[in-house]
């Protein structure tokens, strides 16, 4: 990479030593920037050709220089000869003005190491062109190197040099006297122009004479730049030491077999021995073919012959050569009319530009840039010809790469886009917008092209507004969203609200439903479709508009309208315009289509979303419900542990005072059902918190054992007597008050117990198994509950040294019997209270006596809770609370909801009962002595 930056730089600065070199210190560099070297040219190629720029004006140049270190090998009475040839050829070419000849912009300059003057702009010479690169730099331009001429270029260039050798010849009375390939310069735009007028002869006698031209005899012995190129040099210059105009039509005949044949002349001439060379070539000529000249077109073919005959006088002349059919072609004609367009008048002008058109597509698109453009664009001062100029610019735009539409295209309409009058400016330039927009870049896009379509919507020809709205949509995709949303939009609604043209207010929505799909959902709902309520116009054209824009919108699949926006807006607003007056039936029905359609997905999507909400609100309280009774069992589950493990805790207090226990739990159910508490329940919660606090702090009641004498004989072991009984216990009935049918109850989540105690007796434990079966209901009115004998509610498996206790049903529920049903002829014991007094002795002589009557008078839960097992029983889990224990609220209360209910229960086996009240009462008091 360091390598190829250090040949770029030793490249460069050689470059810019050799230009520094070659115009160093002469008077041209004062007034002009010499830039790179492009080209060579004149006699010999001895001139190298640079491009320039005016420093005052910026206007572009080429500047020729003639370096002087080229003829250091030469004497000095030689190198003067050089130099006077090099000025007397510059000098007389500056004093000639024609199109055809080479313009001079700054006349020669010497300095003490060059020669320079400036010229019109240059592309090369034409034997650069052909091949020929002597004194051109090392790296040969692409453009130079690449070029090939097309045959127009060809055929115009030839009639070119052929109408500058007539103007010489007719006006100037002048012989060039050197025609050749190296004379012949291409300017910038691709035209011919003679130069090297180094060894030109002027007539010698008057103007009203015949014109006589002297000629020099040919000397070998000066330098070749003192000479003019003999290849090219028409044989009665060395023969006879004669010239006149034929001889440069003899030159310009060899030029043109030079041009058809690759660069290559008709003859090689050997310098050394010119006579000799000569005269074999005078030989050649008087016995020329056609076969010598079949690269040359046919249709040229027998003038080039002509042109190349060794006697003058048949020669054509240049005046007859421009007019041969060989030029009478479209191309050459068309590019002759462009270079004397400034001769026409406007109406001359303006019939040529309607027909180029036609001829443009025929003519090869370099040629079109370079020679035609430039001369198209230069009429754009005149505001008369622009309507008929600007349709063949922007054709050849269309031809054109951006870059180079960019560089020479765009910079030219910058001033038309600006122009108003005439107004067909703006049509011509409506009709090309997508080109326009296609090629041109963004900025330039907002800057002038935009706003000359802005210029047409605001127009007061009602034409150009409705050409510009049918134009719009037809480019609408390459205009950038937010000039469209902001500018364009605007305007075209206000054309629509502000005309008096129903035309126009028509074509405003067609536009606007046309370039619908380029705007956003958003900017459609709250600007395009309120805007439509605001068009004050009734008539069905403008209607039918309305409904597309609608019907647009809504079948859209990127707009949409939302059912919200039909609801409220559209549809309140389309029912009635369907029944205008105008309308005719298809009309009516277009209308009437279009609402039911939006009705039909009106109603679809709102159903839609309300089965959807109702389905997610369905799912959503079948969640509350399931998290309320989770939370409910939760609930019920700590309030049961708190309650057991109260009333285990504070077993002694129940007892004692079992109405307080019994307000307590109604008071905490109440606070469970109740969210909150009026003034009058907290005053009464905190009391009741007050009195179990007092409880707390007061000693526990123990029961006070006493030390059991130990008998004489060995006390009876009553268990097996008490388990062989238990199944011939019949039941125990405890009445309960009734509970009237508008009291609310709660059960206690411990419906059904099973209680144990045990007691140590002399000072070893011994089982005890105290079965009472007493299967409980309660009724209330309109609830009866059937049970099914066979089951066992209140029952556990008996446990060694535990008491299991049993609660039963009152003898008012007609459809409970006894778990054991006796035989018929077995006569049932009158059941009667059971004596609990034996009891007593566990609870010591503090402890009041409670007899069962008692019991059975209070309430179920109070009853319950005091038979409660003490906290930290081992018998809390499965048997006695757990899997057996809770049917109670089960079966009479129906809670099929609580958590401790399980279908299990009905399948246990039924418990072993007593089979009187009496045996148990005695063996009690062998127990307890």
């Amino acid at each position: 990479m360091e390598s190829m930056l250090n040949k770029l730089k030793s490249t460069v600065t050689k470059v810019t030593a050799d230009v520094t070199s070659a115009v160093m210190g002469n008077p041209v560099t004062r007034e002009f920037d010499v830039g790179r070297h492009i080209a060579s040219g004149g006699n010999g190629l001895a001139w190298k050709i640079f491009n320039g720029t005016k420093k005052s004006t910026k206007q572009e140049v080429a500047v020729f220089v003639f370096d002087k270190k080229l003829i250091d090998k030469y004497q000095k009475f030689e190198k003067d000869q050089i130099i006077d040839s090099l000025k007397r050829g510059v000098q007389q070419l500056t004093r000639l003005r024609h199109p055809r000849l080479l313009t001079v912009q700054h006349p020669l300059e010497e300095s003490r190491d060059c020669l320079a003057f400036c010229t019109e702009p240059v592309f090369a010479s034409l034997a650069n062109v052909l091949g020929n690169w002597e004194n051109l730099p090392s790296s040969i331009s692409p453009d130079i190197k690449d070029y090939k001429l097309y045959d127009v270029e060809t055929k115009y260039g030839l009639l070119q040099v052929s109408e500058g050798l007539s103007f010489l010849h007719s006006s100037v009375k002048m012989v060039h006297g050197n025609v050749t390939p190296e004379n012949v310069i291409l300017n910038k735009s691709g035209a011919w122009k003679i130069m090297g007028f180094d060894f030109c002869v002027s007539s010698s006698n008057p103007s009203e004479q015949e014109p006589k031209f002297p000629c020099k005899e040919w000397d070998p012995n000066l330098p070749s730049l003192c000479l003019p190129n003999p290849e090219y040099l028409a044989p009665e210059y060395i023969l006879s030491v004669s010239c006149e105009t034929a001889s440069d039509m003899y030159s310009l005949g060899a030029v043109m077999y030079a041009v058809f044949n690759q660069g290559r002349p008709i003859f090689e001439v050997n310098k050394q021995d010119i006579y000799k060379s000569f005269s074999r070539q005078l030989d050649q000529l008087s016995r020329l073919g056609s076969s010598s000249l079949t690269s040359i077109p046919e249709e040229v073919r027998e003038h080039v012959k002509l042109l190349l005959n060794v006697t003058p006088t048949v020669r054509p002349d240049a005046d007859q050569m421009t007019k041969i059919p060989f030029f009478d072609d479209v191309g050459a004609v068309t590019l002759q009319y462009f270079d004397t367009l400034f001769q026409r008048d406007n109406l001359q002008k303006s019939q040529f530009f309607k027909g180029l058109p036609k001829v443009l597509p025929k003519l090869p698109k370099r040629v079109i840039v370079q020679r035609i453009l430039p001369c198209l664009t230069s009429e754009f001062v005149n505001p008369d010809m622009v309507p008929f100029v600007l349709p063949n610019v922007l054709l050849i735009a269309e031809e054109c790469t951006k870059e180079e539409y960019i560089k020479l295209i765009l910079p030219e309409l910058g001033p038309v886009f600006k122009q108003q009058e005439p107004i067909q400016i703006l049509l011509i330039f409506l009709q090309k917008m997508d080109l326009l927009l296609t090629k041109t870049p963004p900025d330039e896009i907002k800057n002038s092209v935009l706003p000359m379509v802005y210029r047409a919507l605001e127009a007061p020809s009602i034409q150009i507004q409705e050409l510009c709205l049918n134009i719009i949509p037809t480019f609408a995709n390459l205009i950038d969203y937010p000039s469209m949303k902001n500018a364009l939009i605007p305007r075209i609604k206000n054309a629509c609200l502000q005309t008096s043209s129903l035309a126009v207010r028509v074509n405003s929505l067609v536009c606007l439903g046309k370039i619908l799909e380029y705007l956003d959902k958003w900017f459609v709902l709250d600007d395009i479709l309120p805007f439509l309520q605001q068009i004050p116009s009734k008539e069905p054209a403008v209607l039918m508009g309305i409904l597309g824009i609608y019907k647009c919108t809504f079948t859209h699949k990127k707009l949409g309208i939302t059912k919200e926006q039909l609801a409220g807006k559209v549809l309140p607003h389309l029912i009635p315009l369907s029944i205008e007056n105008n309308l005719n039936l298809n009309q009516f029905s277009s209308f009437i289509a279009v609402i039911k359609e939006m009705l039909s997905r009106l109603e679809s999507e709102h159903r839609t979303k309300l089965e959807q909400l109702h389905v997610m609100q369905e799912q959503q309280r079948s969640l509350d419900i399931g998290n309320q009774m989770s939370a409910s069992e939760e609930t019920k589950v700590a309030h049961s542990a708190s309650q057991i493990d109260k009333v285990f805790n504070n077993i002694g207090a129940d007892l004692l005072s079992g109405g307080e226990s019994e307000n307590r739990e109604d008071g905490m159910q109440g606070k469970q059902k109740r969210g909150s508490l009026t003034l009058e329940e907290k005053q009464k919660l905190a009391k009741e918190q007050e009195q179990a606090q007092k409880l707390k702090s007061q000693q526990p009641l123990k029961p006070q054992v006493h030390t059991p004498i130990a008998p004489v004989k060995q006390t009876k072991d009553l268990t097996d007597t008490l388990m062989e009984n238990m199944s011939s216990l019949t039941s125990l009935s405890v009445s309960t008050p009734k509970i009237s049918a508008s009291s609310t109850f709660t059960p206690a989540p411990s419906s059904g117990l099973g209680m144990m105690f045990s007691t140590p007796i002399d000072n070893t434990k011994r089982n005890l198994t105290n079965g009472l079966n007493a299967n409980m209901g309660f009724q209330t009115s309109g609830f009866s509950m059937p049970v099914n004998p066979n089951q066992n509610f209140f029952s556990g498996t008996g446990t060694a040294g535990v008491t299991t206790m049993s609660l039963g049903a009152p003898p008012t529920m007609s459809n409970f019997s006894p778990l054991t049903i006796p035989p018929a002829s077995v006569k049932q014991p009158q059941q009667r209270p059971t004596d609990m007094s034996a009891l007593n002795n566990l609870f010591g002589p503090q402890k009041p006596k409670v007899s069962m009557n008692q019991l059975s008078q209070q309430k179920p839960n109070q009853w319950l809770n005091q038979f409660a097992p003490p906290q930290g029983s081992p018998v809390m889990g499965s048997t006695a609370m757990g899997t057996q224990g809770n049917v109670m609220g089960q079966a009479a209360f129906g809670m099929q909801g609580n958590p401790f209910f399980n279908p299990q229960n009905f399948a246990q086996p039924p418990p072993t009962t007593m089979t009187s009240s009496s045996s148990a009462s005695n063996d009690l008091k062998d127990l307890f002595g």
